[in-house]
């Protein structure tokens, strides 16, 4: 049974009229130190055309809050159940089911980059009501996404690590949809005062452990990619005592013991649904192509190596400069290096002389494209070759190309001590009355700056202040 009349449950008022504000552009302003008064107007309008289009969703909430611990822990044995039939289905030999490559992989954790570099952001907000016993479980989630200041289990930082680990720190140019999960996140956190209710019915939703998440961080482990940043979150949304069951724990001790309390479940459940706007993990994955998004890559690159090649190789009579020159050219250009035999598709792409130019001691082009980029260019090549034997043989689970060893550089000693300014900002908070630290302390505990040294710093005292 799901709650009734969602449609018509009121929301916070405001002053301004209702508009739409683009995901990417909301993202991105409040992405900083001190997001603006118009940032922030703009913000709460997209929350609330975000919240209108979720009201029609359907949602599986019981109409009970009473029934709200049976109904996670069913979900919690629903999801393990349907993971071990896809491990039965593995053992028995069937291919992955999300990841048809490395690359895919790769693009995959770009894709999702702009949610999962603001997690926890929903909860921001609810910072200021550390005073209050009935937000202390939503306090607590937002700290450890934070990890308790340790930079090791941050999520964020973590979430940066790994990009940055597998060369995908550059993100490619993302569609608004790709945003608006991390908007959401982010515009419940800077307003989470005016919308508790939807803050917790968000939260309800996502710290339910999803079978998406498991199955993800096996395949990542299969493919040679460190799954810690989504196994951790395995083990922190649990049903048993993680955030999965803090979420529920918090809507029972923040719902109503008089008053209108069917009002306060209404615009719970609105908050709830927000997690079904935009693009989710599953989607982000299913969309992927591998020819399209090789093409995509090298036409952004075409744009720099039109001019830049000599003219003493020519591919069916043109120089690589005349095949660069102009847009939409990209796919031509590689079924004539196919033909020309530069290209050997669906064999081992150490066999390409393309590839060698790219890879390799002697490579002309190294450095011309980065990590992710060569995945593309060696899954591409490979094409039916990866789920062969002798791919198998020769390289390993994960069939990826192996990069050369970078060169150690002698790192030039830093004229700032970062130690030295921590210190000196803790000194700083330290001399501060009470009223005017706590308020330092969230400033610096903001999705924008968590992740930084300083906000590392202020999630440590924030923590030690807490108790």
């Amino acid at each position: 049974m799901l709650i009734p009349n969602m449609l018509h449950s009121p929301l916070p008022e405001t002053s301004a009229p209702v508009e739409s504000a683009v995901a990417r552009q909301v993202y991105r302003s409040l992405m900083i130190a001190a997001p603006t008064p118009e940032s922030l107007n703009a913000s709460r309008l997209f929350l609330e055309s975000q919240l209108e289009q979720a009201a029609g969703l359907p949602c599986d909430l019981p109409a009970r809050p009473e029934a709200l611990i049976g109904w996670m822990e069913n979900q919690a044995l629903a999801t393990g159940e349907r993971y071990a039939a896809y491990l039965e289905a593995r053992k028995a030999g069937h291919p992955r089911s999300y990841f048809s490559c490395r690359a895919h992989a790769l693009s995959f954790l770009q894709g999702v980059a702009p949610t999962k570099l603001v997690d926890g952001a929903w909860l921001y907000g609810l910072l200021a009501n550390a005073g209050d016993l009935r937000f202390y479980s939503l306090i607590r989630t937002y700290l450890e996404e934070l990890g308790d200041g340790d930079p090791a289990q941050n999520h964020v930082v973590l979430y940066q690590r790994l990009l940055v680990e597998q060369g995908c720190e550059q993100l490619p140019e993302l569609s608004d949809e790709h945003y608006l999960q991390g908007a959401i996140q982010l515009a419940l956190g800077h307003h989470a005062q005016a919308f508790i209710p939807e803050v917790i019915g968000y939260n309800l939703g996502y710290e339910q452990l999803p079978l998406h998440l498991l199955i993800t961080a096996f395949e990542l482990n299969e493919l040679d990619i460190d799954p810690y940043y989504f196994t951790l979150h395995v083990t922190v949304d649990n049903a048993s005592t993680g955030h999965a069951r803090k979420a529920v724990q918090a809507l029972l001790d923040n719902l109503p013991q008089t008053g209108d309390r069917q009002g306060f479940l209404e615009r719970v459940a609105r908050g709830y649904r927000l997690n079904d706007l935009g693009l989710g993990s599953t989607a982000v994955i299913e969309a992927f192509d591998l020819e399209s998004e090789l093409v995509q890559m090298l036409e952004r690159k075409r744009v720099f190596g039109q001019q830049v090649h000599s003219d003493f190789c020519r591919i069916e009579g043109r120089t690589v400069n005349e095949w660069l020159s102009t847009p939409g050219q990209i796919r031509g250009f590689l079924q004539a290096l196919e033909r020309r035999g530069w290209i050997r598709r669906h064999q081992d792409p150490r066999e390409s002389r393309f590839w060698s130019l790219i890879e390799g001691s002697d490579a002309q082009m190294f450095g011309v494209f980065n990590h992710f980029e060569k995945q593309l260019l060696w899954d591409w090549i490979a094409g039916d070759w990866l789920g062969s034997d002798a791919s198998s043989s020769q390289q390993g689970r994960a069939r990826a190309f192996r990069p050369r060893p970078r060169k150690r550089v002698a790192v030039t000693p830093q004229v700032v001590d970062p130690e030295h300014e921590l210190s000196q900002l803790q000194r700083e908070i330290d001399a501060l009355p009470a009223a005017a630290r706590l308020e330092r302390l969230i400033g610096l505990l903001a999705p924008a700056s968590h992740a930084s040294p300083e906000g590392l710093l202020a999630t440590r005292l924030f923590v030690a202040a807490l108790g």
